[in-house]
C-alpha cells in the first residue's frame, strides 16, 4: 500500500486516540527529548520505527495517524516520511527482513548475484515474503557499507562482504 496515490478524501487527520502503550510513549518521549521543544516533529523517524517494531514490523494508517497526533503534525507529513524511506513497511512482513543493497558499489561487488540467488533458492522476489512467512526480501538503496560491499541488512544487523553461501548461512541461522 502506498499513500502517494491516496485520494485526499481518504487522508485522515490525526485524532487523539490512545493506541500507544505507556512503554511506547516513554520510548517516543526519549526520542523527542533529543530535540529542542519547538522541534518535536523532528522525532518522526524514531517514533515511526518504535511504533513499527511494536506492531510486528509494519505501520498501519491508524498508527501513522497516532504518531502525527502525538507529535502534533499533519498526518500527510507522517505519510510522506513513511512512504519515502525504505525502512518503513506499510504491509505485514515476514518474521525477518533480508534487505540487499542495490547501490552501485554493492552491484559492482556482487549484490546482483545475491539478489538472483535469493530469488531462485527461496522463490521470493523483492518486496515479497516467503511462503512460510520466514522472511521478507527487500532490495534497498545504499546501506552505507560501500567499503565492504555487498552489504545486507538482516533484521537490524548489517553484514558485509557476502557471497551467496555466506548469505545462506545467515538465513539458515534465523530462528
Amino acid at each position: 500500500m502506498s499513500f502517494r496515490n491516496l485520494p485526499l478524501a481518504e487522508i485522515q487527520e490525526p485524532d487523539k486516540s490512545n493506541l500507544f502503550t505507556p512503554e511506547i510513549r516513554e520510548s517516543i518521549e526519549a526520542s523527542i527529548a533529543k530535540y529542542p521543544p519547538e522541534w518535536r516533529q523532528s522525532a518522526v523517524m524514531p517514533a515511526l520505527s518504535i511504533v513499527q517494531d511494536a506492531n510486528g514490523g509494519w505501520l498501519t494508517r491508524e498508527l501513522m495517524n497516532e504518531v502525527a497526533a502525538y507529535l502534533d503534525m499533519p498526518a500527510m507529513s507522517v505519510y510522506e516520511v513513511a512512504t519515502f524511506y525504505g525502512m518503513y513497511d506499510l504491509e505485514p512482513q515476514g518474521r525477518h527482513k533480508v534487505c540487499v543493497c542495490n547501490s552501485i558499489s554493492c552491484l559492482l561487488n556482487g549484490s546482483e548475484a545475491l539478489i538472483e540467488h535469493i530469488e531462485h533458492k527461496y522463490q521470493v522476489k523483492p518486496g515479497e515474503t516467503t511462503r512460510d512467512g520466514r522472511f521478507t526480501f527487500k532490495e534497498v538503496e545504499c546501506l552505507g557499507a560501500c567499503r565492504h560491499a555487498p552489504a545486507v541488512l538482516l533484521d537490524k544487523v548489517y553484514h558485509e562482504n557476502l557471497s551467496p553461501e555466506s548469505l545462506d548461512k545467515l538465513i539458515d541461522d534465523l530462528e
